[in-house]
């Protein structure tokens, strides 16, 4: 196993490093850089990138990756590598923002260029610098808008590798999602990297069970690759759900949900209502099949075609 580059520093068998990639500058003149975790074992075998914070306002993500990069396991890893990069988007999470100060969407902007804008120059970071060294991954997001999505994994349905890896990873929905142009997964899956999304919680906000739950698929998968000793959390219940959709308000008004997100539902059945706030008329939101709510809106305040509850059938 010979060392690895990472922005023309090179990282030996059995080094820590910790790295700080320069991105760009504040108006002011601040430089803003991209820290990055890399742990190496002496014995060969994979390299896994776990990212957060590629939507800057998504903090689960973030605590996610800190705990892994404080925990005593990953520093006594048994093979392979882990790169860790706590905050891809640093100019949004700065900002509390999803987006870099120029309104782009970096999730949108792969695979980048050192010469486009500023969400493409953070893409370019991570195509050119570290996705070549990585074999597979795990990038951990929150809903957003004020939406709190029930903790799962996504990947590809026709790529088996990363069909695998969310198995071993076990969170309690697994969902098929195509690959989005323009997006970390689709540029990783063109470089031969399977890269599996994680869900959970809701932005800016820190939710301590969907960050339990993903710091218990990572041990899960590491465990599976030989790369730690500590022994793997059981699995309590696994659901593989395929199609999903997402069930809008039919008019403006105060919402109120009456399930939330983990709930099973069956389809008529009544799980929230709209009330008009001066009482002229309330509406029930019903939900249109079997199945179980992925994600629902915490937003008291609705508009005609918001997005209410996302549910999704086995």
């Amino acid at each position: 196993m010979s060392g690895m580059i990472i922005d023309g520093r090179n990282i030996i068998p059995g080094e820590t490093r910790f790295i700080e990639i320069d991105v760009a500058r504040l108006p002011s003149g601040t430089l803003i850089h991209m820290p990055i975790h890399v742990f190496r074992s002496k014995n060969p075998g994979p390299c896994v990138l776990f990212s957060g914070g590629l939507h800057g306002d998504e903090i689960n993500g973030v605590e996610i990756v800190r705990r892994i990069i404080d925990s005593s396991w990953i520093n006594n890893l048994q093979c392979g590598t882990v790169i860790a990069l706590p905050i891809i988007n640093v100019h949004g999470f700065n900002q509390f923002s999803r987006d870099v100060p120029d309104g782009k969407d970096v999730n949108r902007s792969f695979p980048g260029s050192a010469d486009g804008s500023l969400a493409a120059i953070v893409a370019d970071l991570l195509t050119t610098k570290i996705l070549p060294h990585v074999d597979f991954g795990i990038d951990f997001h929150t809903g957003g808008a004020s939406r709190t999505n029930y903790p799962q994994t996504r990947f590809a349905p026709n790529d088996e590798r990363a069909s695998e890896i969310a198995n071993d990873f076990a969170a309690p929905y697994t969902l098929h999602s195509g690959l989005i142009s323009g997006s970390l997964r689709s540029t990783a899956s063109d470089l031969g990297v399977p890269i599996v999304v994680f869900e959970g919680g809701e932005s800016l906000r820190f939710d301590p069970f969907a960050i339990k739950e993903a710091v218990k698929g990572v041990k899960r998968v590491l465990h599976k690759h030989g790369m730690i000793q500590v022994k793997p959390p059981k699995i309590k219940k696994q659901l593989l759900l395929k199609k999903s959709v997402w069930v809008r308000a039919d008019a403006s008004g105060l919402f109120v949900p009456e399930r939330v997100s983990g709930k099973k539902v069956t389809e008529g059945q009544i799980i929230g209502k709209i009330d008009n706030p001066y009482n002229q008329f309330s509406q029930h939101v019903v939900s249109p099949k079997d199945g179980y709510i992925i994600g629902h809106n915490n937003m008291p305040l609705v508009h005609r075609g918001d997005a209410l509850f996302h549910i999704a059938e086995l």
